[in-house]
């Protein structure tokens, strides 16, 4: 992998980490357009990066962050069916991570569901059934869990599969998406932390020590990928949810729609869009 498409990714991660059009799968193809190889390393760098991204919910809600202990119980109680779902499936999750079709179907899936998604959960009830809120209850929380286990195919876009699940337990679409966000933390955090070690215990059984598992050129990777997306997914935060709150989702369908259509026609013509 060259800086320049390591910058490259690193610009794809951060503008779609935080909107429901799937960042890692965007990166999948991003990675196979530019015909870079799916080495172990690559597969770390598409994880690791996403630490730089959601490092800037810190930045843009750190007075969020001084709550009571309930906030940090939500997430907890929000991110646990992840972590089942995650080291249950670890393998086949591995396995998906290569597949440009799961992507481009996942995409138009999902698609077509936020076309839908605004009239499904409006934002005010006019037969009187109750209007959104903007702080989960704890089992509200558990159940926007339960959705962001979806996010383990590619293509189905964490942000978007969390934000439906918000949505579904009548949060605001502005308290939704930030609820996600916030749950990104814990959840990308843990997963690049699992992928790190998965990575050493690999080097490791071959000999490699701790002080060698990353080349020289390896680590600027890592270290402008991360800055990089954390930049750039600052600016993603705050046009997203200015839009969202404003416009809902259906944009968001139509983009995917179509992707995904033409990612599946090119794969129908025998073009092949497999990573190498």
């Amino acid at each position: 992998m060259t800086y320049w498409q390591a910058l490259l990714l690193a610009i794809v991660e951060g503008i779609t980490e935080f909107l429901p059009v799937s960042s890692t799968g965007h990166m999948i193809i991003a990675s196979q357009l530019l015909g870079i190889v799916a080495t172990p390393f690559v597969k770390l760098f598409l994880v690791v990066i996403q630490l730089g991204a959601i490092l800037s919910v810190l930045v843009v809600y750190w007075k969020r962050f001084f709550q009571n202990i309930d906030f940090y119980l939500k997430l907890l109680v929000a991110f646990l069916p992840i972590v089942v779902v995650g080291l249950l499936l670890k393998k086949h999750i591995d396995a998906l991570l290569e597949s440009v079709t799961t992507v481009a179907i996942m995409l138009l899936l999902g698609g077509i569901v936020l076309l839908f998604i605004d009239k499904w959960f409006p934002q005010e009830d006019p037969q009187g059934g109750g209007h959104p809120v903007t702080t989960p209850s704890f089992k509200e929380a558990f159940i926007i869990g339960l959705f962001q286990c979806l996010a383990v195919v590619p293509g189905v876009s964490r942000s978007a599969a969390t934000i439906i699940g918000g949505l579904s337990q009548k949060l605001t679409r502005k308290a939704a998406a930030e609820f996600a966000f916030f749950l990104a933390m814990p959840t990308m955090a843990a997963a690049a932390a699992k992928d790190i070690y998965d990575y050493y215990k690999e080097a490791h059984s071959q000999g490699v020590e701790l002080s060698q598992l990353f080349s020289g050129q390896e680590i600027k990777l890592l270290v402008l990928g991360n800055v990089v997306a954390f930049v750039v997914a600052l600016l993603a935060i705050r046009l997203f949810v200015g839009f969202v709150a404003k416009y809902g989702f259906r944009a968001f369908g139509i983009y995917r729609i179509l992707v995904g259509g033409i990612l599946l026609l090119l794969i129908g013509l025998g073009v092949n869009l497999q990573l190498v």
